[in-house]
């Protein structure tokens, strides 16, 4: 039996870092309005728990984005499938993450990425050349999560 998960990925800005991601990775940004309101009409959701980003209301602290392709609940807006979630923490980011994302190019198309992910706010931080076996890029977002390019 196969189960059902999500990558959470602490941060100090969520919605930033979801938006960054979902542009990154062609994937959408979970619009959980309906469901904010839902929870406050019934008095289940403090108003302090809520805030808007890009003209809808999430909660406070957290983001999720979704593979386009995958389901998703449309009450809610969650994913389904593929998804990421980005959740507000009060430490910093100490260290080397222990676990990354991959991203992948088109044959050929290593520089193009590269140059596409700077545009969104990552920075280059290493080129690995594996010689026959091929090269990647290990970059960082913007809150300094490492992920690699291949």
């Amino acid at each position: 039996m196969t189960l059902s998960w999500k990558l959470v990925i602490d941060s100090t800005d969520a919605p930033a870092l979801a938006d960054f991601w979902a542009e990154a990775l062609g994937y959408e940004v979970e619009d959980p309005g309906a469901l904010i309101e839902q929870l406050l009409a019934a008095g289940h959701l403090p108003e302090q728990a809520v805030t808007e980003h890009n003209g809808h209301k999430i909660f406070r602290g957290l983001a999720g984005i979704r593979h386009p392709e995958d389901p998703y609940d449309a009450h809610s807006g969650v994913g389904q499938g593929r998804r990421l979630l980005f959740q507000d923490v009060p430490e910093a980011k100490n260290g080397k993450n222990r676990l990354h994302i991959d991203v992948h190019s088109e044959p050929g198309g290593l520089d193009k990425q590269v140059s596409r992910l700077e545009g969104l706010g990552a920075a280059r931080v290493e080129e690995i050349d594996q010689g026959p076996a091929g090269h990647w890029w290990v970059m960082r977002d913007p809150e300094g999560n490492e992920f690699c390019v291949a």
